[in-house]
């Protein structure tokens, strides 16, 4: 299920989808999706002996409401051949304020077309709201 694309189709694609924030490639390069991957693969071309990887690991935040709250992470399994980029597999974890994994959600076989938008893959992770019961007004005396 794999459909390859250059870095600007792949970029606009992930944008259009809520993807927006700022991203980590290979746990450096922070930026914007395309800045990110960009500087990664120009630090690769620099250094004759380093070529940059077949798969290479985007990190961001979905969801960030401070240090201390509760967070939406997901990692994305990007395949890089020929200058062409592919969607491997993306994984979804929401942790607590301290780093704690409180439920995760993995996607794979994956094309650049399937992926789901940014708040669908925020759901998979967010509890649902729990519903109270309505409390009737009325009671039994003795």
């Amino acid at each position: 299920m794999e459909t390859f694309s250059d870095l600007n189709t792949f970029a606009i694609t992930l944008t259009e989808k809520g993807y927006s924030g700022y991203f980590h490639t290979q746990g450096a390069y922070p930026g914007k999706l395309k800045d990110s991957i960009c500087e990664y693969l120009e630090s690769c071309q620099k250094d004759a002996d380093n070529l940059p990887k077949q798969e290479l690991l985007l990190t961001s935040y979905l969801q960030w409401s401070g240090e201390d709250k509760p967070r939406v992470e997901c990692n994305m399994w990007v395949k890089y051949l020929n200058g062409k980029f592919s969607l491997n597999r993306m994984e979804v974890a929401k942790k607590d304020g301290f780093g704690q994994l409180m439920k995760k959600s993995t996607l794979t076989d994956l094309s650049i077309l399937s992926v789901p938008k940014a708040i669908a893959s925020i759901a998979l992770v967010s509890e649902e709201p729990k519903q109270e019961a309505e409390k009737s007004p009325k009671r039994f005396k003795l």
